[in-house]
């Protein structure tokens, strides 16, 4: 078994090297600014897909269940009132619902089940009512993988939905684990778009910060699902995934080279696959990165000089940015992209990439 205690004693020393940087990739200035601030495109055109919902039954449930925070941010209020209303006040067109960590893993069985399903119908119907404002993830009954690949189907073949979400870890075991395979299989199958979002960390296994999860340990969350991923050779294996990384990847676009160098060495006495650096630099490349709570250029250098363009799509994290957004008034949900992207990279990063990785919403919306 790999899990959260495993990886961490192996990865404490680059976690330690790279803590100050993570949280500069996060930050919403950056500390040397370009000359040329670029103009951001004008009307409602953005494509969210980092976007999150909390339908009435799904909410009560968290917090009957204690959740009263989500990595360490207030569990938020939601409403598809609210959410268009946010839409349309920061030019997005449509945003592709997801929810965020815990998912349904603090039920289990029939519960989990009935809540997964809950949601995704939810969903499906806001589609049907606003097909050119809303898509949806879908939330699957993990850790159960029979349970989720069955899910899958109705909310692929049946609700037709745009993709799914998996989070970083359940119960402490990383994406990328054996037990996981079935499922993955499945997906490749599908040719399914994953949005691959951060879970929480226990309490035993990380240090005691006077910080919020979702600050930093997020980023090294979303970090460490992208390294399983790759060390077990998940990314190889199943080529027909698109996996989208939430926060722009958190620090795995710095650490490229870094796991590339240390697979000879330090992954290996796990017993793993020895990837090369070229490997590496590929399967980096590879996989998608969202621009959500990073848009910094400090943030979005580092990607580019990981990935292409093409592989970097918008998203707002709202309702859980709320606090963050609220603070500016310019209807512009990302205004540090413009400090590196001109007008029409943006509207690539923010339209045209998203709707190339999603038909259905692509067909409902138009161009």
């Amino acid at each position: 078994m790999i899990n959260r205690r495993t990886l961490l004693a192996g990865a404490a020393t680059a976690t330690g090297a790279t803590a100050l940087g993570a949280a500069t990739l996060g930050s919403s200035t950056a500390s040397a600014e370009p000359a040329t601030q670029h103009a951001a495109p004008k009307g409602r055109y953005r494509i969210d897909l980092h976007a999150h919902f909390l339908p009435p039954e799904y909410r009560s449930a968290l917090i009957e269940h204690g959740h009263f925070t989500i990595g360490g941010y207030p569990t938020p209020t939601w409403s598809p009132e609210a959410d268009l209303a946010f839409a349309d006040y920061y030019g997005i067109a449509a945003r592709v619902l997801a929810v965020s960590d815990p998912g349904v893993s603090f039920l289990a069985g029939k519960e989990a089940n009935d809540l997964a399903r809950y949601c995704n119908t939810y969903a499906a119907g806001l589609i049907k009512r606003h097909p050119k404002r809303f898509g949806s993830f879908a939330v699957l009954p993990m850790p159960d993988v029979a349970a989720s690949i069955a899910e899958l189907a109705y909310a692929l073949d049946v609700l037709h939905l745009d993709g799914v979400t998996l989070l970083s870890a359940y119960d402490g075991v990383y994406l990328g684990d054996p037990r996981y395979e079935p499922l993955m299989v499945e997906l490749n199958r599908r040719s399914a778009y994953v949005f691959v979002h951060p879970a929480a960390i226990p309490d035993s296994a990380k240090p005691k910060l006077p910080v919020p999860d979702f600050l930093a340990e997020f980023t090294f969350d979303t970090t460490r699902a992208a390294i399983m991923m790759m060390t077990t050779g998940v990314l190889n294996r199943y080529p027909n995934i698109r996996f989208q990384l939430s926060h722009a990847g958190g620090t795995l676009p710095f650490l490229t080279h870094r796991i590339g160098v240390a697979s000879q060495t330090a992954v290996g006495r796990f017993g793993l696959p020895k990837i090369s650096l070229l490997d590496v630099q590929s399967q980096v490349a590879g996989m998608y990165y969202d621009t959500a709570l990073s848009a910094a250029p400090t943030a979005m250098n580092s990607v580019l000089a990981a990935t292409s363009r093409d592989h970097i799509v918008f998203g707002s994290d709202w309702p859980f940015s709320a606090l963050v957004l609220d603070q500016h008034g310019d209807h512009d949900p990302a205004p540090g992209l413009s400090q590196t992207f001109t007008s029409e990279q943006r509207l690539e990063i923010e339209r045209r990439n998203p709707l190339k990785q999603l038909p259905r919403l692509k067909a409902a919306i138009g161009k």
